[in-house]
């Protein structure tokens, strides 16, 4: 609940200069994730990490991490959105180009992901991390990534931009609800095989007599 609550409050805040909340090396705190930051710098396209495996509606896709290298030197690793794809082998998908020249990027700031997903090969992986593609990149990157909200100037042709976080109860609500039944079934259960039980123990009792 905390954490909906932090998450629907970062989601609405104004956007934020990039090195006010991200540093190199420094993992995304649960507070900042999905707070909108603002960052300016240029696209680094030949350095572009192709996420396989994201599937939308049924349909596969890839998303498109690209660097965008800021004026202090540091890059921020921005994911530019989702474009539909056959996801057949290993072959690189061609996607839209990034914008060229002096980009100003609004995006939410995420959290590294974790795992054996995260491994970058041919600037390929499954999953984000700036821990796995800072290594593979010319130049340092600020810890986590963000998923883009807008692009200014636009991108010839546009890609999905993220979904946010569904914040309702959803299905949550009722996964409690069914395990409050069955909590309350067991109950009953039980106290009808003891009532039963004592009734048969009394029965027997009576017939002795």
């Amino acid at each position: 609940m905390v954490r909906n609550e932090t998450t629907s409050r970062n989601l609405v805040a104004d956007p934020v200069p990039v090195g006010s909340i991200l540093a190199p090396g420094r993992p995304v705190s649960a507070e900042h994730e999905w707070q909108p930051v603002t960052a300016i710098g240029r696209y680094v396209e030949d350095e572009t990490v192709i996420v396989r495996y994201q599937t939308r509606d049924g349909q596969s896709g890839v998303d498109v991490v690209t660097p965008l290298l800021t004026g202090s030197g540091v890059a921020l690793l921005v994911d530019r959105g989702w474009a539909p794809t056959a996801n057949m082998g290993t072959t690189r998908p061609d996607v839209p180009a990034a914008p060229g020249g002096a980009v100003t990027v609004v995006g939410w700031v995420r959290a590294d992901a974790t795992g054996d997903s995260t491994q970058v090969v041919d600037r390929s992986s499954r999953a984000v991390s700036s821990a796995e593609i800072g290594p593979t990149l010319p130049f340092p990157v600020y810890g986590g990534f963000v998923d883009v909200q807008s692009e200014s100037p636009e991108p010839a042709e546009a890609l999905a931009r993220a979904e946010t976080p569904d914040l309702s109860a959803g299905p949550h609500f009722f996964y409690g609800l069914q395990w409050w039944f069955f909590a309350a079934l067991a109950l009953f259960g039980f106290g009808y095989l003891a009532f039963d039980e004592r009734r048969k123990l009394t029965g027997r009792a009576a017939s002795r007599r």
